[in-house]
């Protein structure tokens, strides 16, 4: 009789349930993301790594892993701060479109005639004008950087807005404007030097006033908090060397190359600045920037010879799968990468932050969204499977070994099925394989095409306890974690 009722009451939440509208449920997704991040960070050898996933206005899931400081073994978190060099540059191309708004310039406005320091020579007399448009799109032919080494460490001398300027005539143009696409350093670093000629304050104190504050952007910085080195902000190491070790990066900051490459973040602000683009595209009010600004900005203005490469105001953007458009920026600076990638249309954000050179952060960023993607809506039938098969699926689920050929398997819960994630895995998604469960401790694997393929069976001990499954007539041990 209990067991009838139970049935009944189940049967009618599911029923209410689905009479509202029908949600995506990322709880196995979410927990694979973990798995899969953990193993990441161990088999590249990340000292430590945190990310987030917005969609529009909530935190759908954030998480860190690994260390802020191995030295200390202080753990990283996702309030961790990071340098996040050139997403830098979105702040500064925010700063100058607030300018534009205000009629205070024009996007083909020159360079010259903006700001009095401007006297880099043109190596081609038939050039066009180097415009405000042209530095955001990193089409004007400057050079990438400033005349100094400041990339080279191990003290990475970064020159004063001075020092910058003092050399500027010592410098040519490498192409004639809107030719080719070449990454400057250095034009966005003359853009936040026409944010203090034009406001009449300073960079810091434009940026602080008119972005950070209105947003609450509380952690992010135009520099790096040196009196959190260590602790908040995350220590900085190099990239692999060939025996397999990191050194710690020495500390620094970026001084007049701060507008293209000087602020410290984490995480948890990036999804805030996102959230920000994703609630005024949807408005009609004005919140730093109009909206249309701010649409304008996310279009392409410069799309390279090669048709691969185009530009927004200060964004990169990209065509993704499905008609999807991105936008976004990375980071790369002495000790650190990081990423802000934003889907337009579901209204989905992803940040990685790594404290560590050599690795890309866009690739976690894609697996994680990869991951996500694949969870759908449940229908009536599945959602009652899902809550009567999961609590039964979970004693399956753990760390396998299928040495010497892999390193690891993660078997997990998706739905009513289990899912197989080989450990490492580039690309995750397309690495995951779901089974049906059939009967006792057999499954079967479902394949693209919804037919069943072979079968996944897991054996136990005297005890009832899962120590191994067999596929293919092969075994994976189960690890102890």
């Amino acid at each position: 009789m209990k067991t009838y009722y139970f049935t009944l009451l189940l049967s009618f939440s599911i029923t209410f349930g689905f009479s509202q509208e029908a949600k995506k449920d990322y709880t196995d997704a979410f927990k694979l993301v973990e798995v899969w991040l953990e193993a990441q960070k161990d088999f590249d050898n990340i000292p430590g790594l945190t990310a987030i996933v917005v969609e529009d206005q909530k935190v759908l899931w954030s998480g860190a892993f690994g260390l802020a400081n191995v030295e200390k073994n202080i753990k990283a978190e996702a309030s961790t701060l990071c340098s996040i060099c050139s997403i830098s540059k979105l702040f500064t191309s925010v700063a100058i479109m607030k300018l534009y708004d205000e009629g205070k310039l024009r996007l083909d406005d020159n360079v010259s005639d903006l700001l009095p320091a401007y006297n880099l020579q043109q190596k081609y007399p038939e050039s066009g004008p180097i415009t405000i448009r042209s530095l955001l799109t990193h089409s004007s032919g400057l050079p990438r950087e400033a005349d100094y080494p400041y990339w080279t460490g191990p003290d990475f001398p970064f020159p004063t807005t001075a020092q910058i300027d003092s050399k500027l005539s010592e410098q040519e143009t490498l192409y004639p404007a809107s030719t080719y696409f070449q990454y400057s350093n250095l034009g966005l670093t003359l853009l936040g030097e026409i944010v203090e000629e034009l406001s009449g304050v300073s960079y810091d104190e434009y940026v602080e006033e008119h972005i950070l504050k209105p947003l609450g952007l509380s952690d992010t910085r135009t520099e790096l908090p040196e009196q959190l080195y260590g602790n908040e902000l995350a220590i900085g190491y190099s990239a692999l060397t060939r025996s397999g070790t990191r050194e710690k990066v020495n500390f620094f900051q970026a001084n007049g190359i701060k507008p293209a490459a000087g602020f410290s973040s984490n995480v948890e602000n990036l999804g805030k600045f996102a959230s920000w683009q994703f609630r005024l595209r949807d408005t009609t009010s004005i919140e730093i920037l109009k909206p249309s600004t701010l649409k304008y900005m996310h279009n392409v203005h410069w799309i390279d010879p090669n048709w691969k490469t185009t530009r927004g105001l200060g964004f990169g953007i990209y065509k993704g799968e499905k008609g999807t458009v991105w936008v976004g920026h990375r980071g790369s600076c002495p000790g650190y990468e990081t990423t802000l990638q934003i889907d337009l249309k579901s209204k989905r954000a992803y940040s990685v932050m790594i404290n560590a050179n050599g690795v890309n952060p866009i690739k976690y960023a894609r697996g994680i969204n990869e991951i996500i993607n694949k969870v759908k809506l449940p229908t009536k039938e599945a959602a009652a499977e899902d809550v009567v098969n999961k609590k039964n699926l979970q004693e399956f689920v753990g760390y396998y070994s299928p040495m010497p050929w892999r390193s690891e398997e993660y078997i997990s819960t998706w739905g009513d099925k289990l899912v197989m994630l080989p450990l490492p895995a580039d690309n995750p998604s397309k690495a995951m394989i779901l089974f049906k469960h059939i009967e006792g401790d057999t499954f079967r694997r479902i394949r693209d095409n919804e037919e069943l393929g072979e079968t996944l069976v897991f054996e136990r001990d005297q005890n009832g306890k899962i120590i191994q499954f067999e596929r293919h007539g092969n075994y994976s041990r189960r690890l102890e974690r």
